[in-house]
């Protein structure tokens, strides 16, 4: 006869071990629903140590399932609110070393990248960072971050830093593992969060021009007159995945009468304000007689505007734009560039 395998802490256990326990303890109607989700090798690894594990001790399957519950909960406090939200959440039920400690199995568990993570992490506190380092490794991080969170960093720091680390993004190529090791251990110290994992993005001018098309204008402004200076053949790549706001001009007449109407009057004003005397035609041209009266009236009375005010509006007008192509309402092309048409 076989002899049972010994089963003594939670700490002794693998992985697929204590998935088998948690099924054992779910009974077999919920385990069955939840195996079938399983991929067939899954579901073969699983049953064979449901089959093996014998005599397992009350308190084990009682830490296994502490510990499972633990798991559950920092995922959902991740989601909820981040990875700081989660930490204070944890700590505060458990303590400073156990919250640790559980958000390390997290990260063991569901093999987050230590990149992806950095999305959780405080804006504030990932520019104060990002200011002190050195170009490359803002880029990598950056690389891996979403793009309107990066965006919104890169248009926070110094315009003799936003351009160096946009060329460096735009040309990045596959980061080697002792980079990603040593970025993470820097993480780690200066901003206290668990990492780990492989790296999930390599940045290029694809990378670029999503960030750059939810940054601020002058950003996207100063990044893009640098890149052209210093690499002409990188500016025309970047460009030609954009879509600028002067770009609105290339757009067909249905296209434009689309976007009127989704934006207030006093929006379209202010973004008017700084536009060439073509792209105010041509929005005329796409509004009744009486709206676009309306419309001059206000630009012409407006006197002077921020910058920075036209530059939101412009930017509003913009995210209006790119929801209604994903929306499926409108096509747009990037930096120019002719779509073909069927007759």
């Amino acid at each position: 006869m076989a002899k049972d395998k010994d089963i003594e802490v939670p700490q002794q256990l693998k992985s697929i071990q204590k998935a088998a326990l948690i099924l054992i303890a779910m009974g077999v109607s919920n385990a069955a629903a939840v195996m079938k989700n399983f991929a067939g090798q899954e579901i073969e690894k699983v049953s064979v140590e449901i089959a093996v594990l014998q005599n397992v001790a009350a308190e084990v399957l009682s830490d296994v399932i502490e510990e499972f519950y633990q798991l559950m909960q920092a995922n959902q406090f991740i989601v909820q609110g981040g990875l700081s939200y989660a930490k204070n959440v944890l700590e505060s039920a458990y303590g400073h070393k156990k919250a640790e400690d559980i958000l390390k199995r997290v990260e063991a568990t569901t093999e987050v990248s230590a990149f992806y993570l950095l999305q959780t992490v405080d804006d504030k506190q990932l520019l104060n960072f990002l200011q002190n380092e050195h170009p490359q490794t803002a880029a990598l991080i950056l690389a891996n971050l979403k793009a309107a969170q990066a965006a919104s960093i890169l248009s926070e720091l110094p315009q003799e830093n936003q351009s160096e680390i946009a060329y460096r993004l735009a040309t990045m190529e596959k980061t080697s593992p002792e980079l990603i090791e040593e970025i993470e251990t820097v993480l780690r110290d200066q901003i206290g969060t668990v990492f780990g994992g492989d790296l999930s993005t390599t940045g290029g001018a694809e990378a670029v021009a999503d960030i750059l098309n939810s940054a601020s204008r002058s950003a996207e402004k100063n990044i893009l007159d640098s890149l052209k200076e210093r690499d002409a053949d990188l500016f025309d790549e970047i460009a030609s995945l954009m879509f600028l706001f002067e770009d609105i001009n290339q757009l067909p007449d249905a296209a434009i009468q689309n976007i009127v109407k989704n934006i207030d009057s006093n929006i379209m004003a202010l973004a008017l304000k700084a536009t060439s005397e073509d792209l105010k035609e041509k929005i005329f041209r796409n509004m009744s007689e009486r709206a676009a009266d309306m419309l001059k009236d206000e630009l012409q009375y407006l006197g002077p505007v921020r910058v920075r005010d036209v530059e939101n509006s412009q930017k509003e007008i913009l995210e209006v734009v790119r929801q209604l192509e994903a929306d499926g309402e409108i096509q747009i092309s990037r930096g120019g560039e002719e779509e073909e048409v069927i007759e």
